[in-house]
């Protein structure tokens, strides 16, 4: 293993644990709770708050096969058919067999799922989904009350915390075998500054990386940080090109850069439809779900209508559901939608794609193992292959479930010792320039040109251009006696990760040239099941430039064992 590191600061301060999870949300919290209750030594590192995880963000629910005439089967039909081909299915059997029961452990936790007049789950439908198997929460806050109820059960559990750090750098021992991390803490306390965290297991469960676009669903804090940590350790990332843009994002405004709100799912779900500006449906006859086709089909229907019209939206009609519906189904939309001057209950909703969810990340196996070891990725961070080129609608916190489970499972059988790092942060070559802070937004607008819903041949190139020259102009500035960044901060971090995630993404995206799930080539309109029904398997080489391969079949490659 060649590993990379950043130009930081030696540790200054460092601490020990069996098991270092970073990232708050569904993935790393359940992570965290298992290794603990398996008598590991565990410690929680999150960016933000430990409550400020991306799943609090989710609206629409966790998809399970928990409902009467429901069954692991078909819930597997309906992602392997999302996933365009490229889903491993044992990977997505393995999801769909586990995760009733990881729900069912979810609630014992704490989190209260909305009920039926006689009890049981409400359950509903979302895009992709043949029969009604998203539970819910507080109407459109699941992701808020499972967020809640992990957090309450990590405090009550007294798992050591670190709050407002983010990770740098995996620390390795000798031979290339994990050993820590580490991190920048921000703020005042116990732990400030650069340190480390020595642990023989590390959990990268830091999200996604939305905010590689200008326009996103996620938080500010999405910028691609454990795929950035993994890549510079020398592991494998996959199927980065398959970005998903949601359909319906509340549109604010051709200018309107940063989080945006989401208009779930869910709401198509309840029988809102899709309306161009006469009003008239235009999702029936391009797929027999209509309103309820993948996400990657509806997405592209609103932009091609969008192009035919000389839009810069469509809309979604919900008027039908009435004041009553919208104020207890969907309490949380109704209210930024009107934070925002618009009343879905008199009027359709302004809506457009937007960056959401990242099909790809850091590759592991069923364990959540990754080429790196003693290194694991769980949820939005990791490629398990269960969502191929396209995830099914909620179909991510199960993920998360279901994988931290197996992952906490496999730190508890293992058990790995304490290992002494070597003394460079990774086994460095050369390290990586920082990137100045005001970077990041040419970045995202570099993506959101050359790399977002439609892209060409042309149009990666041109981004590929872009953001080489950001890369040479870091360098050159690494080697500047008088740098700009003297004392690089969290949005320096940041802004190098991005441009990497951002390098690594584009030169998949060049590499495949069909169209296929969340990747739309419009040079290459066709899905290419001949030649590219197949993964895209990125490593950085020594020279900090992305090295692609292709896999032999769709099968998902195994990952190497452990130790």
């Amino acid at each position: 293993m060649t590993g990379i590191r950043l130009t930081a600061p030696a540790p200054g301060w460092a601490i020990d644990a069996d098991v270092v999870v970073v990232g708050s949300g569904v993935a790393g919290l359940t992570t965290a709770l298992r290794c603990a209750a398996a008598g590991l030594d565990t410690v929680v590192v999150t960016k933000a708050r430990l409550d400020d995880g991306s799943t609090r963000w989710a609206q629409g629910g966790i998809a399970a096969a928990l409902g009467e005439g429901d069954t692991p089967e078909q819930h597997l039909a309906d992602t392997l058919v999302a996933g365009a081909g490229l889903c491993d299915e044992e990977a997505v059997r393995t999801l769909v067999t586990e995760g009733p029961d990881a729900v069912r452990r979810l609630i014992t936790t704490g989190a209260h799922f909305d009920t039926t007049d006689s009890g049981d789950i409400a359950l509903t439908r979302e895009g992709g989904h043949h029969r009604r198997r998203i539970a819910h929460a507080g109407g459109d806050a699941t992701g808020a009350e499972i967020s809640r109820a992990l957090v309450e059960a990590v405090r009550a559990a007294a798992l050591r915390i670190i709050e407002n750090a983010l990770v740098l750098d995996l620390l390795t021992d000798a031979e290339g075998r994990t050993a820590g991390v580490s991190l920048h803490v921000m703020g005042e306390g116990q732990h400030d500054g650069v340190g480390a965290v020595r642990a023989p297991s590390v959990v990268l469960a830091t999200g996604g990386m939305g905010q590689v676009f200008s326009a996103t669903t996620n938080p500010s804090v999405s910028t691609g940080d454990g795929v950035a940590l993994a890549l510079r350790a020398g592991a494998e990332v996959s199927d980065l090109e398959f970005v998903q843009f949601h359909p319906t994002v509340l549109f604010l405004g051709a200018d309107s850069e940063g989080q945006q709100p989401l208009v779930s799912e869910a709401v198509r779900g309840e029988g809102a439809h899709l309306v161009d500006a006469s009003g008239t449906r235009f999702m029936v006859g391009q797929h027999e779900l209509a309103e309820l086709a993948p996400r990657d089909i509806v997405a592209k229907a609103i932009t091609r209508q969008m192009h035919e019209h000389g839009t810069e939206h469509m809309y979604l009609d919900a008027r039908h559901f009435g004041a009553r519906m919208w104020e207890q189904r969907f309490p949380t939309i109704l209210a930024a939608c009107r934070a925002h001057g618009i009343d879905p209950v008199t009027e359709p909703i302004p809506v457009a794609p937007a960056a959401h969810y990242a099909s790809g990340g850091i590759r592991t196996d069923l364990r959540g193992r990754t080429t790196v070891p003693g290194l694991y990725a769980c949820g939005e961070v990791a490629c398990t292959g269960v969502h191929g080129a396209n995830r099914l609608a909620s179909n991510s916190l199960l993920e998360g479930l279901v994988f931290a489970e197996r992952i906490a499972a496999d730190i508890a059988e293992t058990r790995p010792p304490r290992r002494e790092p070597a003394e460079a942060p990774g086994a460095a070559d050369a390290p990586v320039p920082l990137l100045a802070p005001e970077a990041r937004t040419a970045i995202q607008r570099t993506m959101t040109r050359g790399a977002g819903v439609l892209r060409s041949a042309a149009s990666l190139a041109a981004a590929a251009e872009e953001l080489e020259a950001l890369h040479r102009s870091a360098a050159a500035d690494a080697d500047d006696p008088d740098p700009k960044v003297a004392v690089p901060g969290v949005d320096t971090w940041e802004a190098t990760n991005l441009l990497l995630v951002s390098r690594v993404l584009v030169a998949a995206a060049r590499e495949r040239e069909e169209t296929r799930g969340c990747h739309w080539r419009e040079d290459r309109p066709d899905r290419d099941d001949a030649h590219w029904r197949r993964h895209l398997v990125v490593r950085i080489a020594a020279d900090r430039t992305p090295t692609v391969h292709r896999t032999e079949t769709a099968a998902f490659p195994p990952v190497r064992p452990s130790d």
